[in-house]
Order: C-alpha cells, then sequence, then structure tokens
C-alpha cells in the first residue's frame, strides 16, 4: 500500500495566552512579511512582537484565551481523510505556519509514518507569497531538514473551485433572506488586504479573490445582487488594498442598506472573523445606522467543501508537475507576476 500523507497549510495561532508574543514574532519574522534581511528583521520583529502583544492578547481573551484555529484545523483533517479513504493509505497532517504544530514537527511526523508521497494543501484558497508561498517555502526547508524524501506535489490555488462555490453559497443564502427583511442587503465579500505595494509587484491574492467573489455571486443567480469585494484587518503606515471594509459599511449606513458579510478568504473561524467581523465591525455597523448586520459562517467542515479539497488532492495525485491550481492548470493572467505557477 502507497502511503500518501496530505498536509493542510494554515496560518496558526496561540494556544494559550503566553503564546502570543512568540506567535507574533514568529508572524513578523517572516521574510514573506517583512522583506529585510535577518539581522535586521529579526530584532524588529522581536520589538514589534512585543509592542502588540498587548492588544493582540485582549482579541484572543475573547475567544477563550487563545485561538480556535487549531481544533477547527483538526476538524476539516478528519473529514478530509473520511473523503479520502478509498485511496488506501491516505492521512491528513497539519503544518501551521506560526504556531505548532510547525512545518519541521509535521515533516518529522510525515517522514516518521513512512509517506512515499505528499500532497501539501494550503487552506488558503487564493494565493498570496505571504500565505501559500511562504507555506511552501518553509515546507521544502523543514522537509529537507527532516531528511524526508518523498515524491511531492502542491496545491497552489482553488479560488473556483467548483465545492468550495457550492459551499459558500448556500451559507450566504439564509444569511441574505433574514436580512432583507430590513430592505435590500447588500453583500460584502471581506477578505483579508495586503498592503498595495505586494500586490503590484505581481502578486495574484487580490485578482484571485475577486474571482472567487464573482464567482459566489454568480451561483446565488439572484436578479440585481448589490454585491462587491472589500478588504479587512490593515495594519501599519503602509497604503492597503481596498475599498476597505469599514469604509464600506459606513456606507452602507449612509445609504441605509443592510449588510450580509461574507468571510470569502477565511475557511475557518479564527480572530478575524470571530472578533473584527462579529464584535469590532459589528459595533461599526451599529454606530454607522446600518439596519441589520450578518456575518456569514466561515466554511469549516460544509460537505461541498470537503468534497472539493479531496477532488484536490486527486487531481495533483494524477497530474505529473509538482505544482498546480484547480484543475492543475494555471489560473492567474500574465500580470500576475508572482503567481506560484509563473515558472512551471
Amino acid at each position: 500500500m502507497t502511503r500518501t500523507a496530505v498536509v493542510l497549510f494554515n496560518l496558526g495561532g496561540p494556544d494559550r495566552p503566553e503564546a502570543v508574543q512568540p506567535f507574533l514574532q514568529n508572524l513578523f519574522g517572516d521574510p514573506a512579511i517583512i522583506g529585510l534581511p535577518g539581522f535586521l528583521r529579526l530584532p524588529l520583529a522581536r520589538l514589534i512582537s512585543k509592542r502588540r502583544a498587548k492588544v493582540a492578547a485582549r482579541i484572543y481573551e475573547q475567544m477563550g484565551g487563545g485561538s480556535p484555529l487549531l481544533p477547527l484545523t483538526r476538524a476539516q483533517a478528519e473529514a478530509l481523510e473520511a473523503a479520502l479513504a478509498d485511496l488506501g493509505g491516505a492521512r491528513v497532517f497539519i503544518a501551521m505556519r506560526y504556531w505548532h504544530p510547525l512545518a519541521d514537527e509535521t515533516a518529522r511526523a510525515v517522514k516518521d509514518w513512512g509517506a512515499a508521497r505528499v500532497i501539501l494543501l494550503p487552506l488558503y484558497p487564493q494565493y498570496s507569497t505571504t500565505t501559500t508561498g511562504s507555506s511552501l517555502a518553509d515546507w521544502k526547508r523543514a522537509a529537507a531538514a527532516a531528511g524526508l524524501v518523498a515524491e511531492t506535489r502542491a496545491v497552489c490555488c482553488y479560488p473556483m473551485e467548483a465545492g468550495l462555490v457550492e459551499a459558500q453559497a448556500a451559507l450566504i443564502r439564509p444569511a441574505l433572506a433574514e436580512a432583507a427583511a430590513k430592505g435590500k442587503p447588500r453583500l460584502l465579500f471581506s477578505a483579508h488586504g495586503l498592503p498595495e505595494k505586494v500586490v503590484l509587484s505581481g502578486d495574484p491574492y487580490q485578482w484571485q479573490v475577486e474571482q472567487t467573489a464573482a464567482k459566489v455571486a454568480d451561483a446565488l443567480a439572484l436578479p440585481d445582487l448589490d454585491w462587491l469585494v472589500c478588504y479587512q484587518s490593515r495594519v501599519g503606515p503602509l497604503k492597503w488594498i481596498g475599498p476597505s471594509t469599514e469604509a464600506e459599511i459606513e456606507r452602507a449606513g449612509r445609504d441605509g442598506v443592510p449588510l450580509v458579510v461574507v468571510p470569502i478568504a477565511f475557511v475557518s473561524e479564527h480572530s478575524e472573523t470571530l472578533v473584527e467581523l462579529d464584535i469590532e465591525y459589528a459595533e461599526k455597523a451599529h454606530a454607522a445606522g446600518v439596519p441589520a448586520y450578518h456575518r456569514v459562517p466561515a466554511l469549516g467542515t460544509a460537505a461541498p467543501f470537503i468534497a472539493g479539497l479531496a477532488r484536490l488532492v486527486r487531481e495533483a495525485l494524477a497530474r505529473d508537475t509538482a505544482i498546480g491550481g484547480d484543475g492543475g492548470q494555471r489560473l492567474c493572467p500574465a500580470s500576475c507576476r508572482r503567481c506560484a505557477m509563473a515558472g512551471a
């Protein structure tokens, strides 16, 4: 029996209050996040993490003292493993980028299990150099350090995957119906933002987010649907891509329209959904006079989404290339110079 390890990539999050600062230090120490030489980046990461730790700790206090991301990712891993049971010898592992289980731990576990094939599957549907790109590079380093020798295939992105689109549309429909009691609702597809310079460098993230939103809007098949893409979680002095979710909440208040907010780039609940969207932005909506504010749940273990992930694994096993998107093909236009498949 050929043993196939599927490795799910995700951001990770502190599991207890004392883990907040080291988590932040790992985050800001990533060269994909702060592109400075190590001798500058690492001291800066320590400084930033110390300054942000208290504010971040208060955020995690609102979620019980730690991030729920790991248990939620474990549930996704279990569901995906069940969906791949017919392969025989398939096991799903988790590798978090900034907190345990880190890539080094997972690479050793995959080697010890005796995997002959490895499929790398990010839980970031839309590719960015700051998320999937960083995780792939870190895995390559960790696998080499562990002495893991296995046939490896990577899924770089799946912004228009049919199961994802179906699951997202199904979660949106009841929220739109409820919001309609207060008037014609506006649908906000809210994604984590990026500094504008990252996108201008050829990062495909914004283009892919827009494709996901358009596919989901089409799947809803509602005439005259009022929808748009916006971006949240801005930090630091740099100019970020827009429009911002906060600005769109304020505009909805001026327009007097109810809002349905979809975390379009997050497949699991974590601080950006449970605190930023559910608490902070809900308060902003109330203050702005938005008639109704409804937040759509993250995809989690929705059956069509898990089935879509299983299809991606099967496609990766069948193709010859080391990296590929949904269907194994490059999805991004030529302007996205930093697409994962640019050199494939």
